[in-house]
């Protein structure tokens, strides 16, 4: 492989690594929980009751990625087709990356307290989207990293960089800034750095500035070594015109069965996906009691078991292609949900268990590296199940829809989790939807082909 090749394959890898942080730190586990938390004492002081309040905090979470997920859903095709016609994606990776970075950093302001609550959740939902935005454009750059049977290599080991850079990451909040009941952290027993009042929680409101600043430093190899391909695009960024051409693909799609049935169906199980990685932290603060520390421990479990499966299940994308890899991923991860909605602090199903057993907490250990694992090569696999319907000429709509398929339900698994937990009063149970997707998800996967249908498409 060319120089030149590595270069460009290790700095689109470096969006990973510098991206990861925001979901394993910001959205799973360390400000996710602290939101519920903040959130449920919130509304509690308001005179709400304690479950109540509880399934409050969740639902606000739940709306705040459900509005972004169709703010998402409903920009990428339209912006992947417009990056398609001008042959430029860099520019719009540099604006979503800058936006990502103002905003992050400002989660700052959600004090114990409560304050600036509403607008917190905003700004974090204003970063997902830009987040999640940019994500859509380095992925459309893979097709040209290397043919069919190579993407689902480079995807996997992108995928899996990534994961160590959310074990880092996690592993470096948790022993250095994140506060304990007695206000220190766990390395050696220190209060946080840079005068951080533990009273205020301010190590792990740092957690914000953090994942900016190290998205801003990690970006540089991508911005150094990744450049747009000069022999693309061409056509016109008329907005009449680009409309035309987002229209004809999406027409087109309905006559690719294969196509079809991946992008519904995998709308359906990373939905599901979504919710889990959204609020397993949440769950595990508002059922099991846990703190953030404990939370954060468990973050690096999984993200430890994802960045080992995610290299692995890039390997046998490359001997047995995607579809496989899906599969048994899915049903690993239809277990486990099962699994969570039986487990509380006080039985596991049917079973009653003694005061103050361990057991819910090793289950859920057990349950985070499965989901860890099994939801990156999920992530993977899909990535490279894309690139083999992706026509050559137009890679950013491709993942614009694949975008699309992914968000515009997006409020399915909030929305239904919302109303059953509201429905039943119980955070648990609030988890059935989520099972019921992944089934719909991989039922559909029987009509999907396992190598595609590009080749078709580009004959």
């Amino acid at each position: 492989m060319a120089q030149a090749t590595k270069k460009r394959i290790w700095g689109w890898m470096a969006f990973d690594w510098a991206s990861q942080p925001f979901y394993t730190v910001g959205l799973t586990f360390v400000f996710g929980p602290y939101f519920a938390v903040v959130a449920a004492e919130y509304f509690m002081s308001s005179g709400v009751e304690s479950g109540a309040a509880k399934a409050q905090a969740q639902s606000l979470w739940s709306s705040g990625q459900t509005v972004s997920g169709l703010i998402i859903a409903f920009t990428a095709p339209f912006l992947g087709a417009f990056a398609d016609n001008s042959g430029r994606k860099i520019p719009w990776i540099a604006f979503f990356s800058v936006m990502f970075v103002v905003a992050i950093s400002m989660i700052w302001m959600l004090t114990p307290e409560g304050a600036a609550l509403y607008l917190v959740l905003i700004l974090f939902f204003i970063a997902f989207i830009a987040a999640e935005s940019a994500l859509n454009f380095v992925n459309a750059i893979l097709p040209s990293l290397g043919n069919k049977d190579e993407v689902g290599r480079i995807s996997g080991s992108g995928a899996a960089f990534g994961y160590w850079g959310g074990v880092v990451s996690l592993a470096i909040m948790l022993l250095v800034f994140v506060e304990q009941d007695n206000g220190r952290t766990i390395f050696v027993g220190l209060e946080p750095p840079f005068g951080l009042n533990p009273n205020e929680k301010e190590g792990t409101r740092f957690v914000g500035p953090f994942i900016a600043i190290w998205f801003a430093v990690f970006m540089i190899p991508f911005f150094m070594w990744v450049r747009d391909d000069p022999t693309t695009g061409g056509k016109s960024t008329n907005l009449r015109a680009v409309a035309g051409d987002l229209w004809g693909t999406m027409k087109s799609v309905a006559q690719r069965k294969s196509l079809l049935n991946f992008l519904v169906g995998s709308m359906f199980y990373r939905d599901a996906l979504n919710a889990l990685y959204a609020f397993g932290g949440v769950y595990a603060a508002l059922v099991l009691d846990w703190g953030i520390t404990a939370i954060g421990v468990f973050g690096v479990v999984a993200a430890i078991a994802a960045a080992i499966t995610t290299w692995i299940a890039g390997l046998a994308d490359a001997r047995f292609g995607p579809k496989p890899v899906i599969r048994v991923a899915v049903w690993l991860l239809i277990l486990v949900s099962i699994t969570i909605v039986g487990t509380s602090r006080e039985q596991i199903f049917w079973i009653t268990l003694p005061i103050a057993s361990t057991l819910p907490d090793a289950v859920f250990y057990l349950c985070g590296a499965i989901i860890g694992g099994a939801g990156g090569a999920v992530y993977t696999a899909s990535r490279s199940m894309m690139v083999r319907h992706t026509h050559p000429d137009r890679p950013a709509e491709a993942f614009g829809l694949f975008a699309l398929s992914g968000k515009a339900t997006a409020f399915l698994a909030p929305a239904g989790i919302t109303l059953f937990t509201w429905w039943t009063g119980n955070t648990q149970l609030g988890f059935l939807p989520v099972i019921i997707l992944f089934l719909m998800g991989l039922f559909l996967l029987k009509w999907v082909k396992p190598q595609g249908d590009r080749d078709e498409w580009a004959a």
